[in-house]
């Protein structure tokens, strides 16, 4: 559900809509005592998206707000669906990356309006 209505990016339409999140991509698993691990994997709605990396820091930021429990996220692009997915993986999984992402002002500000929840 938390997931469920980030924007696209480029679109007008939320992330569920166009069936880049399912609910069957997520998977939450307990790792130790009120902790639990946190997988997601996203299908671009091109082979060649160039807002992958984007998306998945906005699903990474999404998550890490608002996740009431402690939590190990991973985020991936579901095998087979983006043509360098192994390098984004590797982004969107790399927390200085992302920190370092969400230090630039135009992409916080992207990120912010893809994540924050409609009136």
């Amino acid at each position: 559900d938390i997931i469920r209505t980030i924007r696209d990016p480029e679109k007008p339409n939320t992330l569920e809509e166009l069936e880049v999140v399912t609910e069957s991509c997520v998977e939450v698993q307990e790792i130790g005592e009120d902790e639990y691990l946190v997988i997601i994997r996203f299908t671009p709605t091109v082979p060649h998206c160039s807002l992958a990396t984007l998306i998945g820091l906005c699903l990474r930021i999404k998550l890490q707000r608002c996740l009431p429990f402690r939590h190990k996220l991973e985020i991936y692009i579901s095998e087979g669906t983006h043509s360098t997915e192994e390098d984004i993986n590797k982004q969107i999984n790399d927390k200085e990356r992302v920190a370092a992402a969400m230090e630039n002002p135009n992409l916080r500000d992207i990120v912010e309006q893809c994540v924050t929840e409609p009136d």
